[in-house]
């Protein structure tokens, strides 16, 4: 999430919580666009004079929109960081760029290596000759270019030095054990061989460190190693080597399964497109096919480019897509997304949209940049990890100084308490867990067809307290079907359906086109017949002469006027319409000869979709345009008390203002386009009917790629498991280093036991974290 939601620890460059909600800090950062992330309020610790840097002092605030090209003025520079592959990498490059005078913003996306810096300066080379400097491998992008990234696994000669590593380790303690002497030539040997083994990357990344005065967990890892060496514990050192490059290849592999997660979104289409070129069928790369040309796709193939069926039926796997667990029935006119499967048949379309600009491309991007996004908890830690370190490295000096003075003992023994301390103290679990969990849940919402926009909603969707929901297009599927057919004379109800839909069928009005379809359900053999003399009368319906006899077919207002008017008529009527269903009148010159009724019918899936917010203990509320009637029949049907209809979508903005001083965080589900300043008024905005629609995809904050509403709820679930693991991981990270600080204090720590603390707590919280990624494969997620 692109960017993973990667942890952003470093001081010169804080991102505070906002402390107003999200409407509110649209209202209060008017320099901002629609809302399509969280603000980024960013201090710059910097006198730059430059005209596109800020030039206020550390405390005050420059705000920058994340999403916009770049600051006002500053010009953008991408690099891929080859050896960029944790928070602590982010950490150190960022405490070396932001101190150089006319640096304005630096962006990370950490799953791609990727680094984009925003600057003023003359001559850019100075950013990619620190990066040199601090070891990163910088190579320099081309704007719109994205270079494959080289999978993080473990290379053979890695393996083989770990196993060097180990084993002479191993043999250390084992001599050392034995013999009762930790600094015996043989033990010293073998210690050496497994650091200069394993350990020489740590030591290089320890050095750099300390060049630059970054407390990472290298330069605590050096440092330790080294003491140990110096109070002859050279056993020690070596199985403290071995111990934290295993763990950290164990990390290496967990977070690139974080990456692959995410990146595999983007590798679902194929590079090639079977495109038509005069009279033949030839395979070309994806990215020189132009929009509206014609593409083939058959059974087994994978649709390589958003396109629209131009012929032949076919049955599609569009979960990828959209999450659907089913296929889909594809047709003429029909949209396909690319990254979808043809399970049955073979469709040629004609492209809509190319390789950049697809569907599942705009997925991977959204992902991407919500990743850049930090959620509301990963702030707090930052924030914490800013006071903690220092403090815990204060209180290790502490330790060494003061412990042989005060408490009595030997130097060196207190300086190995302390050095025990200094490797306790990193970070590293700590910032690690809520990157890795927030990561993991927007990946397992994308698979399940859900697109969140960054952490601040997938953790913002555990507070709410009441959905509103539009009714046309989110509750109900936003198109008339015919519901009711009955005659009102001695003529059978399918020879009237027959006549009505003749008519219709030269009318290209919605009501027209819904009876003409229920009419082909209802009578899929018959043909339809020849209508002379068509004619469309504005507002009132169409009329037309069949076999010689005249025929009118409209709503009530044309039976008035053609004189049919009665009790019993408007009886009838208005039971339909009282229902909530529009009217259809057929009359012959004798009279009215059958009543029809077509309505906005109700998603099979929305009853179960509030059933299961109230199961969440929210309220559902029904915000529609409609009139009162038609909104309390569906309403009724899905089991919604709370309707407010007649709204205009001004009117809407007030429903949600009024909700939210009810229920204090509101969502708001609508099609992310008529109802954007109610979706943007909400704490989260979920649009409906995304796929496809670019307008959803760019402004919704939560995005339901197959218009089920039942996955509002589900949303909602994935927010509060987030949060859960994200205080586990909190809890873990803290409570055991709480626990082996005591024993270091105690003087019953060692230096791996230090290890284990702080590499055991990291692998604990990613393991924890990746367990999101399974969310929607339990039991009970069926949807």
């Amino acid at each position: 999430m692109n960017k993973p939601a990667t942890p952003k620890t470093a001081p010169l460059l804080h991102i505070p919580e906002c402390g107003c909600s999200r409407s509110h800090e649209r209202q209060c950062h008017e320099d901002a666009p629609a809302h399509d992330g969280e603000a980024a309020h960013v201090h710059v610790n910097n006198d730059h004079s430059c005209g596109c840097c800020p030039t206020a002092s550390a405390g005050s605030a420059s705000i920058f929109d994340r999403n916009s090209p770049s600051p006002e003025g500053a010009s953008r520079v991408r690099y891929r960081i080859n050896n960029m592959d944790c928070p602590v990498e982010e950490r150190l490059i960022r405490n070396r760029l932001e101190a150089m005078p006319g640096i304005a913003r630096l962006d990370f996306n950490l799953l791609d290596r990727e680094l984009t810096v925003y600057h003023c300066l003359a001559d850019p080379r100075a950013i990619f000759s620190a990066l040199q400097k601090l070891d990163m491998a910088p190579e320099l992008l081309e704007a719109g270019s994205s270079a494959p990234v080289a999978p993080a696994g473990l290379g053979r000669r890695r393996k083989v030095l770990l196993a060097v590593a180990g084993c002479a380790a191993v043999a250390a303690e084992l001599i050392a054990w034995t013999t009762g002497q930790d600094a015996s030539w043989p033990v010293m040997a073998l210690a050496a061989l497994s650091i200069a083994s394993a350990g020489l990357p740590t030591l290089k990344k320890g050095w750099i460190a300390f060049r630059n005065l970054t407390l990472n967990i290298y330069f605590l890892m050096s440092l330790a190693i080294v003491g140990a060496i110096i109070t002859n514990k050279w056993p020690e050192a070596a199985m403290v080597v071995f111990l934290f490059a295993v763990a950290e290849a164990i990390e290496v592999l967990s977070l690139e399964r974080v990456r692959q997660a995410v990146t595999s979104l983007s590798n679902l289409a194929p590079e090639t497109a079977e495109v038509r070129v005069g009279n033949d069928w030839l395979e070309q790369p994806v990215a020189g096919v132009e929009v509206g040309s014609r593409i083939r796709v058959r059974t087994g193939s994978r649709v390589p480019l958003d396109s629209r069926v131009e012929y032949g039926r076919a049955s599609l796997d569009q979960a990828a897509i959209t999450g659907e667990s089913l296929p889909v029935d594809k047709q003429a006119g029909d949209l396909l997304y690319a990254g979808s499967i043809v399970t049955d048949g073979v469709v040629e379309a004609i492209v809509t949209a190319g390789a950049g600009d697809s569907t599942l491309a705009r997925i991977a991007s959204a992902i991407q940049q919500a990743q850049s996004q930090r959620a509301p908890t990963q702030r707090f830690v930052d924030r914490f990890a800013r006071y903690y370190t220092p403090t815990v490295v204060a209180l290790a000096v502490g330790v060494a100084v003061g412990g042989p003075l005060l408490l009595g003992g030997t130097w060196g023994g207190w300086l190995y308490q302390a050095l025990v301390m200094l490797v306790i103290a990193c970070p590293c679990a700590l910032v690690l867990s809520t990157p890795v969990t927030v990561v993991s849940g927007l990946a397992a919402a994308a698979r399940h067809g859900i697109l969140i926009k960054g952490g601040v909603y997938l953790e913002g969707g555990r507070l709410l307290k009441a959905v509103a929901l539009d009714k046309t297009g989110t509750l109900t599927r936003g198109k008339p079907e015919l519901t009711d057919a009955s005659a009102l004379d001695d003529m059978p109800v399918e020879q009237a359906l027959l006549i009505a839909a003749s008519l219709d069928e030269q009318s290209t009005h919605p009501i027209a086109k819904a009876l003409v379809a229920g009419w082909r359900r209802r009578q899929p053999d018959a043909g339809l017949l020849a209508v002379e003399a068509f004619g469309a009368l504005n507002g009132h319906g169409v009329r037309g002469f069949i076999d010689g006899q005249s025929w009118h077919l409209g709503n009530h207002r044309l039976a008035a006027e053609l004189g049919f008017a009665s009790h019993s008529l408007e009886a009838r009527v208005a039971l339909l319409e009282g229902a909530g269903k529009t009217t259809v009148i057929l009359c012959a010159d004798s009279g009215p000869m059958a009543l029809f009724g077509l309505a906005d019918t109700v998603r099979p899936e929305s009853a179960q979709a509030v059933t299961l917010l109230r199961a969440l203990h929210i309220e559902p509320v029904m915000l529609t345009g409609d009139n009162s009637a038609t909104a309390r029949a569906i309403a009724d049907q899905v089991g919604i008390w709370d309707v407010r209809a007649h709204l205009m979508p001004e009117n809407k903005l007030t429903a949600i203002a009024e909700l939210k001083e009810r229920f204090a965080a509101v969502a708001m589900v609508g099609d992310g386009v008529n109802d954007a300043p109610a979706l943007a008024r909400a704490d989260i905005g979920i649009a409906m009917a995304a796929a496809g629609s670019a307008i959803a995809l760019e402004t919704a904050d939560v995005a339901i790629m197959d218009d089920d509403p039942r996955k509002v709820a589900d949303f909602i679930g994935l927010s509060r498991h987030c949060a859960s693991i994200l205080r586990q991981n909190i809890a873990l990270a803290l409570g055991i280093k709480v626990v082996f600080l005591a024993l270091a204090l105690g003087g019953q720590a060692t230096l791996w036991m230090a290890v284990f603390a702080d590499m055991g707590a990291s692998l604990l919280v990613v393991f924890n974290g990746l367990r999101l990624l399974r969310f929607f494969s339990r039991p009970g997620h069926e949807v």
